[in-house]
């Protein structure tokens, strides 16, 4: 009767031990995977930036195309 209580114990601080650890480790991830979606997140923002002077750009070259074919018109 003793070995089974003894049993029961050992198995019941053991299940606890495995559930503290689960919850520590989910924890550790959680707070990982915020960390990497942070910077996920500001990467992102950086190149939408970098889009949108790159397309910036491309009107820029147009216009100036504009500007220079009507001082051509003008010039002749």
């Amino acid at each position: 009767m003793e070995s089974i209580i003894t049993a029961i114990i050992a198995g019941g601080l053991s299940l606890v031990g495995v559930i503290i650890s689960n919850l520590s480790a989910n924890k550790k991830i959680e707070t990982q995977l915020s960390t990497n979606q942070a910077v996920v997140n500001t990467k992102i923002d950086m190149l939408t930036e970098e889009v949108k002077k790159h397309n910036s750009f491309g009107d820029r070259i147009t216009r100036m195309e504009v500007r220079l074919d009507n001082l051509e018109k003008g010039g002749k």
